[in-house]
């Protein structure tokens, strides 16, 4: 089980590693080495958050995160994205871009880190969207119930997550933007868009998939209802066929739009991946290297949290990691001003989840049934 499923990831290990030492010699592997184990302690709740989602998708949208999905995170995200960046900063064509990021290195970090304040803008605020959407939602299990109880009665007032989300983000613009690190002078307006950008994403992404997964929920408790048959004239059971093809597009559509708000979620999660990857290097290849083979093991990690069924049998998992997230995104809008570092940023997710997954083995123990949640549904805390 487990070498099936990381065995991709240890294969690429392996082979980037020894292209690292062939192309760049020891210094160049050890980068990528640092690279790769960044990536993955800055992404490990995303993992966790990955898991809740791609669990409810089939076989084949699962593989299809392991294969289009890797290509959009490393190609896509580690490093065509930060060339796309250069681009728009600077006003260059592709090309251009990517002959200064090879030709001058420096002046291509300098272009990334004073776009920053519009990456952490975006991210922050899309990654604050899913924290305050989880928090304010009634749940079976609860974490920290003396915060989650009253989190969610105030998530019954409508939009509520959309409010404290845009004014998070005029708060941040209004004081955190007006003289950044990143670039110098005021970004209050770059800051503002790319926020509102992020907020806009997550609706419509966020949004839609919900729609399709509610869709496909509705058409199955119809097709359970029919499972049972219609009674006929002559006072048989005639099975009532379900409407196979209704519900294969509606999950084929849902999976589809699932999939897409898991590259945007993996977007945001990388954000501070590849900037901070420039405290190490500012070479794009050993870059991409590096934080690739540590993506290559967060969607690993993913799909073994699934096929493992972990977050069903750790019920807290799932709370730390928003958690983490809600951390995450207030970190982002921090930096849009001050630096923080990659090891606070780790360290504080590893922590959370650490804890909730702490929580969730004391809860089991105390159940008598460790790694066992199919009892009541009632609402169960644990005493944090």
């Amino acid at each position: 089980m487990l070498l099936k499923t990381f065995g991709w990831s240890f294969a690429i290990t392996v082979v980037g590693l020894v292209v690292a030492g062939v192309l760049w010699g020891w210094q160049g592997l050890a980068i990528v080495g640092i690279l790769s184990i960044l990536e993955i302690s800055l992404s490990f709740d995303n993992a966790v958050i990955n898991a809740g989602i791609l669990r409810k998708m089939n076989a084949f949208w699962q593989k299809i995160f392991l294969t289009v999905g890797i290509l959009i995170a490393v190609f896509g995200m580690r490093l065509v994205f930060p060339v796309v960046i250069v681009a728009i900063t600077a006003k260059l064509g592709p090309i251009e871009a990517v002959k200064l990021a090879i030709n001058d290195k420096a002046h291509y970090q300098e272009l990334v880190t004073s776009a920053h304040p519009a990456i952490a803008a975006f991210g922050g605020i899309f990654l604050l969207m899913i924290f305050l959407d989880f928090i304010f939602e009634e749940r079976d299990y609860k974490w920290l119930s003396w915060i989650e109880k009253p989190m969610a009665k105030m998530g019954k007032l409508d939009m509520l997550s959309v409010i404290i989300a845009l004014v998070v983000l005029l708060v941040s613009a209004m004081t955190l933007a007006t003289d950044v690190a990143h670039g110098g002078g005021d970004k209050t307006a770059t800051v503002l868009l790319a926020g509102v950008a992020g907020l806009i994403t997550y609706l419509v992404v966020g949004g839609i998939s919900g729609y399709f997964e509610d869709k496909l929920d509705e058409d199955d408790e119809d097709d359970e209802d029919g499972e049972d048959g219609e009674e006929s004239e002559a006072g048989a059971v005639a099975p009532v066929a379900k409407g196979a093809g209704s519900a294969v597009g509606l999950a084929g559509k849902a999976a589809f739009f699932m999939f897409l708000y898991l590259e945007v979620i993996d977007a945001s999660f990388s954000f501070d991946g590849v900037i901070g990857a420039f405290a190490i290097t500012n070479d794009i290849f050993m870059m991409a290297l590096g934080l690739g083979i540590g993506a290559m093991y967060i969607r690993s990690l993913t799909v073994f949290l699934v096929r493992k069924g972990t977050l069903d049998d750790y019920v807290y998992l799932e709370h730390g990691a928003h958690y983490a997230i809600g951390a995450l995104a207030v970190i982002l809008l921090i930096t849009i001003r001050y630096e923080v570092s990659e090891v606070v940023t780790g360290l504080i997710g590893i922590v959370l989840i650490g804890l909730s997954f702490a929580s969730s083995v004391v809860r089991n123990r105390r159940e008598g049934k460790p790694g066992d949640t199919s009892g009541t549904k009632a609402e169960v805390t644990s005493g944090v």
